[in-house]
């Protein structure tokens, strides 16, 4: 037991040394993805668990994936993705087998809570199981002479003697505002390697997640869902005669806003339709198998993913109306999850599938989709969509800003276009700052990413770096590269 523990703080050890080599100025860059993948190499090494568990090494393999893609371009949902796959990697060996979804979410959600204390805990169990009778008052007076007298003799030979003053001299001792980065580095990684036990002990008696609703009888559930089919049927009829077939709106009311305002109202009246759905068909209840119930509800999941369909369309409408973005793409692929689940419901209720069969393959579905848009540019996907085959004069040059580097390729496919000359001196603008962005990027050793020195590369192809540079560099502009003519010229 003594000899895993000291491997283990070996191990931390070892993490909080390559966190200090990796970022000597700031968390960026390829050393993200190298630091993620040294900790999953440190854990796996230094917990036997782990090794004789095929699934526990099933999730490493994830996390290793998902450092993979930290090297390539470091981001959040990359890092988020890295951080459960590893705190699945720390956890799966203290269960007997994955249960479900729903419970694994509460240990991940308990796992960075209670993990803050576990190195506190350990020292003090350390303390007590080897070091009750050790004073630490004894113990400094021990050593205050030799560390003290030793210290001054040093520095008066160093006073005599130039060779040992250069000596002394070469020592650099760590700044200190980086011992709370070591700090840190010590309570993030430690957990991984000495999990908290009271997760597995606080989750056990979890119930399963079968939503209920009180009061409901075969009676009420039967009304219940012929009106609810009434109301959505009233719904999707409006819905295919002015939005899927393109009908005039009456009087007062704009194309515009009616595809925008059902958007996302329509998706949250879904979900919370799928959750009702499945309450009133819990395991047990009446309605489980009654006929007549069970085409009612099937007939209202199919109605609810025509209401998913028509919300999508509305989406869809509105990104060709104005332009597509990287949050617009996620709402679609939010969308197609919560179809997804309609369907699932549907097909748990004909099948009578458990809950955990039905929560389990929902999150699957999230995972694979997360993980898609984990090595996925999701801005520069949208930039390109956008300057593709569009109208120089109605794209957001404020947006392909935001995005940054991502919209660099885009831009010089969009300048090499005919272009009016108020909108070529804005696109000019936006690329050149792209460019030099990018280019001081990648330049900085401590930020330098795979991805930005292949995207800088083909940018260079493209003779991004021989273009002119916009003129009237010294007056200020808005987003979009307009001259901002109400500030003063900068004076540099």
């Amino acid at each position: 037991m003594r000899g895993t523990f000291l491997i283990k703080a070996a191990g931390l050890a070892l993490a909080v040394l390559l966190f200090d080599r990796l970022f000597p100025d700031w968390f960026d860059g390829i050393g993200v993805g190298l630091f993620a993948g040294g900790w999953v190499a440190v854990v796996v090494a230094t917990r036997r668990d782990i090794r004789h568990r095929r699934i526990a090494l099933v999730a490493a393999l994830a996390a290793a994936v998902f450092a993979g893609a930290l090297v390539d371009d470091p981001g959040p949902l990359a890092w988020a993705l890295f951080w459960v796959a590893l705190s699945l990697v720390a956890l799966l060996p203290k269960a007997a087998a994955f249960d479900d979804a729903w419970r694994w979410g509460v240990r991940l959600f308990l796992h960075p809570l209670l993990g803050l204390a576990q190195p506190f805990a350990d020292l003090a169990r350390l303390r007590r199981r080897h070091g009750a009778h050790v004073d630490s008052w004894r113990i400094a007076a021990t050593l205050g002479l030799p560390l003290i007298g030793g210290a001054a003799f040093l520095l008066m030979f160093a006073a005599a003697n130039p060779l040992i003053e250069q000596a002394l001299g070469a020592v650099r001792l760590p700044p200190l505002w980086r011992i709370p980065l070591w700090i840190a580095v010590t309570l993030l990684v430690w957990p991984s390697l000495r999990p908290s036990p009271r997760i597995m002990a606080l989750t056990a008696g979890l119930p399963d997640p079968e939503p209920r609703l009180p009061g409901t009888s075969l009676p009420s559930v039967l009304i219940a869902l012929a009106l609810f089919n009434l109301i959505f049927v009233f719904q999707n009829g409006l819905d295919i005669a002015f939005l899927w077939s393109g009908g005039a709106l009456p009087d007062g009311i704009s194309q515009a806003e009616y595809v925008h305002r059902g958007a996302y109202p329509l998706i949250g009246t879904a979900m919370i339709a799928g959750i009702m759905a499945l309450a009133m068909f819990r395991p047990g209840s009446a309605s489980e198998h009654h006929p007549w119930a069970r085409r009612l509800v099937i007939l209202w999941v199919a109605q609810n993913s025509v209401l998913v369909a028509s919300s999508a369309l509305r989406r869809i409408d509105y990104i060709e109306a104005s332009m597509l973005t990287a949050w617009r793409i996620a709402a679609l692929a939010w969308m197609a999850l919560v179809t997804l689940g309609l369907v699932l419901i549907a097909w748990r209720i004909v099948a009578g599938k458990s809950a955990r069969w039905l929560v389990n393959c929902n999150a699957l579905a999230a995972a694979t989709v997360l993980s898609v848009c984990a090595f996925v540019d999701l801005g520069a996907t949208a930039a390109a969509w956008n300057v593709r085959d569009a109208d120089p004069r109605r794209i957001d040059l404020c947006y392909l800003r935001d995005v940054g580097d991502g919209a660099l390729l885009p831009l010089i496919h969009l300048e090499g276009r005919l272009l009016d000359p108020v909108t070529r001196y804005k696109v000019r603008y936006v690329r050149w700052l792209a460019f030099k962005e990018l280019k001081e990027r990648q330049d900085d050793s401590s930020r330098w990413t795979p991805r930005g020195a292949r995207r800088l590369a083909e940018a260079t192809a493209l003779g991004a770096a021989t273009r002119a540079k916009p003129a009237s560099l010294r007056r200020p502009r808005t987003c979009d590269g307009s001259i901002d003519r109400s500030l003063p010229t900068l004076n540099y």
